[in-house]
This record gives C-alpha cells, structure tokens and sequence, in this order.
C-alpha cells in the first residue's frame, strides 16, 4: 500500500477515496494526526498530514518518528513525501517539480534515529543513496504518463526552519552543492530506510530562494500560496497514476 506524507499546500489528498481514518498509537509519541485510508484510482493508499490537519506543526516540532513509524506499521510498501521548497538552482522556477536524488542536512535538535535508548545496540546503515532508486524512478514514469513536466533529480538541503533562510546562507548552501532547500526531508528518509521502507520525494518549488531572481529583495508569501494552489494540482495527477505503478509492481512482486 502506498503512503503518502502531504506538507505545505498538500493538507488533504482531493482525490482519495477515504474509507476511515484511524489514530495509530506508536512507541514513539503521537503522529502529527489520524492516518486517513482509502483509494486512489482503485489503489488502496494512506495519507498523513505532515504539519497537521489544520497545518499547525512547524517543522522543527513534526513527530518523525511517529508518523514514519504508523505508515510503516499500517503497511505502507513505499512512502512518497510531498513537500514545498525553495528553488536554488537556476533553472528550476516556481511551479517545477523536482524528484529529488540526494540530501544535505542541516537539522539539529531532532530524534533522528530509532536505534537509541536502552537495550539498543549501535546500529549503522548504509545512507550512500538517501531515496529509493526504483520509487524515484516510478514516479518519473508516473509523471510521465500522465504529461507532467519533473526534473530528475536535485540535491535537497534539510534546514531547521521555521524561519526561511538568509540569503547568505543560500550562498553557503549552494557552494555546498545544494540545489533546493526545504525544513522536512530530514530525518524522514533516514527513519524510513531504518524501518526497510522505500521512501522518495516530489518536490514542489514555491518560490526561488532567498537572494534569488524576484526573491532578490524578500520573499512573497501571497505568491507562494498561488503557485502551491496551482501545482498540488499536477501532484494529484501525478500520485493518480503513482498509486496504479506502485500496485502492479507490488503485485508482481508478489
């Protein structure tokens, strides 16, 4: 079953067929709400809501590791975040969707592991390849086949937030290699690869990074909001046709 993690502008999946909703309990605190279940073009699928139904929870305080953990124990076989982000380099615009390759973090403070505490022993993983190849690549087919338009690959950096960076700090992160910006990617993908989850993201740009292009002098939150309306949009087609790929290779597998 697909799983998918909605941020900013993606509260709630239009095109879900729900059947219920349902809180799942974890070890490690409360999700950030009730997982919702139904189907998507025929496809069984879950969505959460990352920041909370009503969009509450900033990224610094988001349950990680619950959310990841409840997709995971309700079955989720690949988990798809669908995130906003700032557009560093320069051919990505707002309104391009980016299917991620790799990440730079930045985040500090949180619970990135479920390999702590007592009784645990150190555990490494192999973090070499952040998202999974095959999903990646499941969703460029996807998008694809439905006729829309997604870069290939970016490198995301994961900051803190809640605040957006300075332009400065833009500078820095694009000397380091990075590409886009945005607050959740991490440490979602690593919690997932811990659990055996195929995880990858699509990446909406919302507006160009601070310092950049119409951004130069700030950064407009009106248009923001404009651009997320319009592209969540060609997400939902996207996903459409995700949930089908995702179920034949499933079964397949099988």
């Amino acid at each position: 079953m697909l799983g998918i993690i909605g941020g900013s502008g993606l509260t709630q999946l239009a095109n879900l067929d729900v059947s219920h909703r349902e809180v799942v309990r974890t070890p490690y605190g409360e999700p950030s709400g009730a997982i919702t279940f139904g189907e998507i073009g025929g496809q069984p699928a879950m969505f959460l809501a990352r920041h909370g139904y009503g969009h509450t929870i900033p990224p610094h305080e988001v349950n990680y590791r619950a959310n990841i953990w409840a997709l995971w124990h309700k079955g989720a076989t690949g988990i798809v975040s669908v995130a906003s982000v700032g557009g560093i380099r320069a051919d990505l615009a707002p309104g391009d969707i980016v299917i991620p390759h790799q990440i730079i973090d930045y985040t500090w403070g949180r619970r990135s592991t479920y390999h702590e505490g007592e009784g645990c022993t150190v555990t490494h993983i192999d973090f070499t390849e952040p998202y999974d190849r095959a999903l990646r690549q499941m969703i460029l087919l996807a998008a694809s086949d439905v006729g829309v338009s997604a870069h290939a690959s970016a490198v995301y950096a994961a900051t803190q937030g809640p605040r957006l960076e300075t332009a400065a700090e833009i500078d820095r992160l694009e000397r380091d290699g990075a590409e886009v910006v945005g607050m959740t990617g991490m440490p979602e993908a690593v919690l997932a690869r811990e659990l055996g989850v195929p995880y990858a993201a699509i990446n909406v740009i919302a507006n160009y990074a601070a310092g950049r292009a119409d951004s130069k002098d700030g950064i407009s939150f009106e248009a923001i909001e404009g651009v997320l309306r319009e592209s969540m949009d060609r997400v939902r087609i996207v996903i459409d046709r995700l949930a089908g790929c995702h179920a034949e290779v499933c079964a397949a597998a099988d």
